[in-house]
């Protein structure tokens, strides 16, 4: 039985890990690159996606491309580098809501958001305001239950002039929050930069934690990391259930 937030502490990854960060989100890129990716079906509903602390536009647009791809009609946040919020994070949100609003009225779908590390409590913060609008949620390496421990991302923030000292306890209980929409976890245990345990979401109705062997900086770009947001963005609207590996059966041999 895997741990549950509740049930476990939370500490930083080793600095190993932390130290092979750059290296291993570099070989993330060229498994993309060198690995063939299957195709999955969209039916053309919006998708946001909301890069990590530090990134912007360039750091999602494999995945963007991919998501393309698959028929699904994919929307940059609209942001620009993210840096972290400002000011109060309700007032802050609000443009960001008001944008998956004006997608789902302009094209009469759900919108399903897409979060990575950060991004993914953009993703889900959105999602309890406008649940109506918002299809599933989907996160990468988002650690809604741990972000005032045992990450090294909160050292990034204070660098690029983020206040950590907002993040109280009332306000961490309200991100640890899962929004009222189907649900994906994406983690790794091998993340150098933030604790895999407070990626994982306590078991519910609707909600899953999917493990992969990424890297943080790398899990916009790694293939596996691609091919399980595809696969939960291809479900039909109302029709979501718990992600299951494809399996590569050999072929049989000839006689």
């Amino acid at each position: 039985m895997r741990p549950t937030p509740a049930a476990t502490a939370f500490t930083a990854p080793p600095l190993g890990l932390l130290f092979a960060e750059p290296l291993r989100a570099l070989l993330d890129l060229c498994a993309n690159r060198l690995k063939h990716l299957p195709h999955y079906e969209g039916d053309g509903h919006p998708v946001v996606l909301y890069p990590g602390l530090g990134s912007g536009p360039l750091g999602t647009s494999d995945l963007r491309t991919y998501l393309r791809s698959c028929r699904f009609s994919v929307h940059d946040w609209e942001r620009g580098i993210n840096t972290g919020p400002e000011g109060r994070l309700d007032e802050w949100l609000e443009p960001l809501a008001e944008h998956v609003l004006a997608l789902q009225e302009q094209s009469g779908k759900r919108v399903s958001l897409v979060g990575w590390s950060l991004g993914g409590i953009y993703a889900r913060e959105v999602a309890k305001r406008v649940p109506q609008a918002v299809r599933q949620v989907v996160t990468l390496a988002t650690p809604a239950h741990s972000l005032g421990r045992g990450n090294h991302a909160g050292t990034l923030y204070t660098l690029m002039g983020g206040d950590s000292s907002k993040l109280t306890p009332a306000l961490q209980a309200q991100l640890a929050a899962r929004p009222p929409v189907p649900t994906t976890s994406i983690y790794s245990r091998s993340d150098g930069m933030v604790s895999w345990r407070g990626c994982v979401e306590p078991p519910g109705t609707e909600v899953e934690n999917v493990e992969v062997h990424a890297s943080h900086l790398g899990m916009a770009t790694h293939p596996e990391v691609l091919r399980v947001v595809a696969d939960r963005l291809a479900q039909p609207e109302g029709g979501w259930r718990p992600y299951r590996r494809r399996v590569n059966r050999a072929s049989p041999p000839s006689r």
